[in-house]
């Protein structure tokens, strides 16, 4: 996965924990517009989420955070 998308991940991620708390939970689709303006860097994360890790839909984004840091 490329370091913008890795970075972006980590902001969102910091976004959501900060006005949700510890325990909030998203899908790779919290990450992008709801609209499909990049297909080519949705099926990236898609791929990385369900291919590459076998991640459920939603999980917390603190794990999630963890995970794309510790590949950067």
């Amino acid at each position: 996965m490329r370091d913008a998308l890795k970075r972006k991940i980590i902001k969102i991620c910091d976004e959501k924990i900060e006005s949700k708390g510890d325990s909030v939970g998203l899908s790779f689709y919290a990450f992008f517009a709801n609209k499909n303006d990049d297909p080519e860097l949705l099926m990236e994360a898609a791929k990385w989420w369900i291919l590459e890790n076998k991640l459920d839909h939603f999980e917390k984004a603190a794990k999630i955070k963890r995970m794309v840091e510790a590949t950067l």
